[in-house]
């Protein structure tokens, strides 16, 4: 079993003494050992031979000839402690730290990083060793060797996981803004999937990474919003057939990330003798991005138009305490969907002489037509739980899609409504293949009631939610379809005032 020792690597470069007071033109802090016998990985903070006062930072697997894992920038040191304090120099190496993140994306573009002055960010530390840890958890799955790798990873992962890393987590997403964060959480998620595909090929087993990694939530100025980031390749597979996907399309479907957002409104109304706690969808927005550029697709997958698609997204909203809580409301699901069943009936003959032989060709056809609206949205209520469901409906029969399957005849039919599905008129997702609930036509409001005696506390709610993609092949020629889901829970927060 791997050993690791969460350390603080902001504080101990924090209490380094200046430089002229090295006895080496180095400084060494043990990161991550597997055990005694093995070498272990060290950030190394080293003189520049030419100009003492500017350092470089590594990464070092500490073998008997060591070798550099990973380099920063060079920097320098304070004119005046000659020591690494100050806040221009930790600003630029937690950026430095954050765009070597991004390169091991697929996109290449550099990333434009300001921050506002250090002193001014609650939990620095917290945030400085995040991004370490996550850069190195980056350079053991990209870089380091095998004996260290995998025990390694093993810590890292769990230590990314745990409670401190989570709520630094969400400071840091709320520190580079919404664009960047996108960009990280693909490349984390692709080293991710890479890593998960070595070890399914290794072991001939799955493998999941923990939630925490991709998902966290906040309630603010009476908005809760929870963000969702997974790769596809760790959804849990419910609902697959028995034809196996070849190479090319295993490998489009594996390099894709699940992205959510869920965001309502709520409001406090106090009334005489209660408090009405109404809760609004805002917008439910669900997509399915690539983790790898279009040529790579194109290379080595069945391309990027292969991937998944939304089938069913459940959500469940709890108030985690109940004692004070009176009833709770929801409003109606959406219709039953109308069939319009048209029936026409044709015939067509044509004659062309003068030809040797008579020629009459006659054809007669009958066609019906099925209108079903795609996408059904349902409310229900169980105990104080609100349960709200989007589902998508297949458009010529009315089934369910996350929990059915296509016949082998609309699998080759061209126009089936699968087919093509990101650039016919009629396709019930957006052209990028995700969805978006807005509360215009797809959701309504929840209303709980709740005892007086709550004004002036803070309440606590569960968002426990269910999330189906589903597989149906777009342009490829292939029996294979699947359904994976994910499951996640996050709580959110309201003031009773």
């Amino acid at each position: 079993m791997a050993y690791y020792r969460f350390l603080d690597v902001f504080s101990w470069i924090q209490n380094l003494p200046p430089i002229s007071e090295w006895k080496t033109g180095s400084m060494s802090l043990s990161i991550c050992s597997t055990n005694s016998s093995q070498p272990s990985l060290n950030l190394t903070i080293a003189k520049n031979h030419h100009q003492s006062s500017r350092l470089s930072f590594a990464i070092v697997a500490d073998f008997n000839i060591p070798i550099s894992l990973w380099t920063s920038k060079p920097f320098k040191a304070s004119t005046k402690t000659m020591k690494l304090t100050d806040q221009e120099t930790i600003s630029n190496l937690l950026v430095n730290f954050i765009e070597d993140i991004l390169r091991y994306g697929s996109n290449k573009n550099s990333p434009y990083i300001k921050f506002p002055k250090l002193d001014s960010i609650s939990n620095f530390p917290d945030i400085f060793n995040l991004a370490f840890l996550t850069l190195l958890f980056l350079v053991c799955i990209y870089e380091a060797p095998s004996d260290l790798r995998s025990g390694c990873l093993s810590t890292l992962k769990d230590h990314l996981s745990g409670c401190q890393s989570r709520q630094a987590s969400k400071l840091l997403m709320k520190l580079l803004g919404s664009n960047l964060e996108e960009q990280w959480m693909r490349s984390v998620n692709l080293a991710i999937t890479n890593w998960i595909v070595e070890l399914q090929e290794a072991h001939h087993h799955t493998f999941r990474t923990p939630s925490p990694l991709y998902s966290y939530a906040f309630s603010a100025f009476g908005l809760w919003k929870v963000q969702l980031y997974c790769p596809v390749i760790n959804m849990d597979v419910v609902n697959a057939n028995n034809h196996p996907a070849d190479e090319r399309l295993q490998f489009s479907l594996k390099y894709q990330q699940l992205e959510g957002v869920l965001q309502f409104n709520y409001k406090v109304i106090i009334k005489e003798k209660w408090v009405e706690i109404v809760v609004n969808i805002d917008n439910i927005r669900c997509d399915v991005f690539k983790l790898v550029d279009d040529t790579l697709m194109r290379e080595r997958g069945a391309g990027a138009a292969e991937k998944h698609f939304p089938s069913r997204i459940s959500l469940q909203l709890t108030p985690t305490l109940q004692h004070e809580v009176l009833s709770v409301s929801v409003g109606k699901s959406s219709e039953n969907p109308r069939i319009e069943i048209g029936v026409e009936k044709g015939i067509e003959a044509s004659f062309e002489p003068p030809n040797p032989y008579l020629g009459l060709t006659v054809s007669a056809g009958e066609s019906t037509t099925v209108s079903l609206k795609p996408w059904k949205f349902e409310e229900s209520v169980y105990g104080y739980s609100a349960n709200l469901n989007w589902l998508l409906h297949d458009s010529t029969d009315g089934r369910e899609v996350f929990s059915s399957k296509p016949s082998k005849v609309a699998l080759f039919n061209p126009k089936s409504w699968f087919r093509d599905r990101y650039s016919s008129a009629y396709r019930p997702f957006t052209r990028q293949g995700g969805v978006i609930f807005a509360p215009d036509e797809y959701g309504e409001s929840v209303c709980w009631k709740v005892d007086k005696g709550a004004v002036g506390k803070t309440m606590e709610w569960e968002i426990r939610g269910w999330i189906w993609l589903t597989y149906w092949p777009n342009k490829h020629k292939t029996f294979y379809h699947e359904t994976r889901r994910l499951e996640f829970r996050e709580k959110v927060y309201l003031k009773i005032a």
